[in-house]
């Protein structure tokens, strides 16, 4: 990549695609061909109905995946890669295999930071030190504007990787 990643630049796409939290999964379960929503939930687990109905919408308008109904009673609903979407599929298995090499290790030095800041700062309104789940500035913002809790506190749980 020779070309700085400046906001309008066409590579921060992709970044932007894939920092939110739930696409790459969505797509990934997506890999071996259509899925209805409620399939998606199974092989996905911990993903709301309707987090899962939002995400594929916002894939849908990416043009990542299409959405083909069934004039059937009851009515079905499935999911599909397009070829853009399926163009992700490199990415998002690099990764996964980043995540295995890589995650032991940032994980640790999450918590190790954690810790120092827990112990710099000392116990705080009667919370304990290194109770970093009840702190705000000690959870991670990730790429869609959430937050989740760091490493090392209850509410933390790593992803499994693909």
């Amino acid at each position: 990549m020779d070309r700085d990643l400046l906001a309008d630049c066409q590579t921060r796409l992709a970044f932007d695609l894939l920092a939110n939290t739930w696409n790459a999964v969505v797509i990934y379960a997506l890999r071996h061909g259509p899925g209805r929503p409620v399939e998606l939930r199974k092989v996905i687990g911990g993903i709301s109905g309707k987090v899962l109905t939002e995400t594929l919408r916002r894939l849908e308008d990416d043009g990542l995946v299409t959405r083909r109904a069934y004039a059937e009673a009851p009515p079905r609903v499935e999911y599909e890669l397009t070829e853009a979407g399926r163009g992700l599929l490199e990415p998002i298995e690099a990764f996964g295999r980043w995540t295995e090499q890589y995650a032991d290790a940032v994980v640790a030095a999450q918590e190790r930071a954690a810790h120092e800041r827990a112990a710099v700062r000392g116990p705080e309104d009667g919370r304990r030190a290194g109770d970093a789940s009840r702190r705000p500035e000690d959870a991670v913002r990730t790429g869609d504007g959430n937050r989740r809790s760091v490493p090392g506190s209850e509410a933390y749980r790593p992803l499994v990787t693909p």
